[in-house]
């Protein structure tokens, strides 16, 4: 099974992280690698993610999870489960003003083998994802 993953610690409690976490709308302000996101984290809505690694492609995500302040998933694929991205980030206290953030992406489906080598390496940019959601929660900007 193919994945990425980023973390990091954040100065914050889980509450602060998840308010900035799940305003989608607001992910290009901190994170450069996000060109735009129409919708909003509801369970069960879709969001429509423009990524600037892949410019001028949307990737439609499914809110599957939602477990405030510590657990949001979204999940995107091909019909029949031939080949699926699953997106999970996960917030844990490490102290009372501490909180771990976890970002992975689990690629799974009879196909994940075969697009899963097309996939270009995506540590880099969850890796400013997670970065990006440290300054900006911290900075309080």
């Amino acid at each position: 099974m193919k994945f990425f993953e980023a973390r990091s610690t954040i100065s914050a409690t889980p509450e602060h992280v998840w308010g900035v976490l799940s305003d989608a709308g607001g992910w290009p302000s901190w994170d450069s690698g996000v060109e735009s996101v129409d919708g909003t984290v509801m369970m069960g809505e879709t969001l429509r993610i423009q990524s600037k690694i892949a410019p001028g492609r949307t990737f439609p995500v499914t809110v599957i999870t939602l477990t405030r302040p510590s657990r949001l998933v979204f999940r995107s694929g091909m019909p029949l489960g031939l080949f699926r991205g699953t997106r999970t980030y996960t917030l844990r206290p490490l102290s009372p003003s501490e909180t771990e953030f976890v970002m992975r992406e689990e690629y799974t489906g009879p196909l994940a083998g075969l697009i899963g080598r097309s996939i270009p390496d995506l540590a880099p940019s969850f890796q400013q994802f997670a970065n990006g959601l440290k300054e900006r929660v911290e900075q309080g900007s």
